[in-house]
């Protein structure tokens, strides 16, 4: 198990998604939590029937919420907040995927995984960032943002 004490602000645009489940606790000040909660019904041929859906969920100060695991989330925090986040140990060989998503037409513009989150975070948000191919949406050709624009503290 892996208990983390965050701090804000951050500012990032890649959607984390853990096998495991996560647990946030937000100690001081709110966050934004971004998450993709996948559309589960499939049509006959067994392909999604339509688009993965985006939430925004607001933690504030004193919430705890449990993310299930395989979740795409974006942990958004502001300045001066201070949260806890629980996770659990991965299973052997189990590694961490890291996707952006196009911010108009919200293809999956780019994916990775890393065997170890702590380490390999920085690094392919680094990679992502310092391309425009991994940045282009194949989709509408959007150059994706490594930086979120327009995001409001709940």
């Amino acid at each position: 198990m892996t208990i983390m004490i965050v701090g804000g602000p951050n500012a990032r645009t890649d959607y984390h998604i853990n096998p495991t489940p996560e647990l946030f606790f937000q100690y001081r000040g709110s966050m934004l939590l971004r998450v993709v909660d996948p559309v589960l019904a499939k049509s006959g041929d067994g392909e999604p029937e339509a688009e993965a859906s985006f939430k925004d969920i607001a933690i504030r100060e004193g919430d705890v919420f449990l993310l299930p695991g395989g979740t795409p989330h974006n942990p958004i925090r502001f300045e001066d907040t201070v949260g806890l986040v629980v996770e659990l140990s991965r299973p052997g060989g189990v590694s961490d995927g890291l996707r952006w998503y196009c911010q108009v037409c919200r293809r999956v513009v780019f994916e990775t995984q890393v065997a170890d989150l702590g380490e390999g975070l920085k690094g392919a948000v680094k990679a992502f960032a310092e391309s425009e191919e991994r940045r282009r949406c194949g989709g509408c050709g959007t150059l994706c943002d490594v930086v979120p624009a327009g995001v409001v503290q709940p």
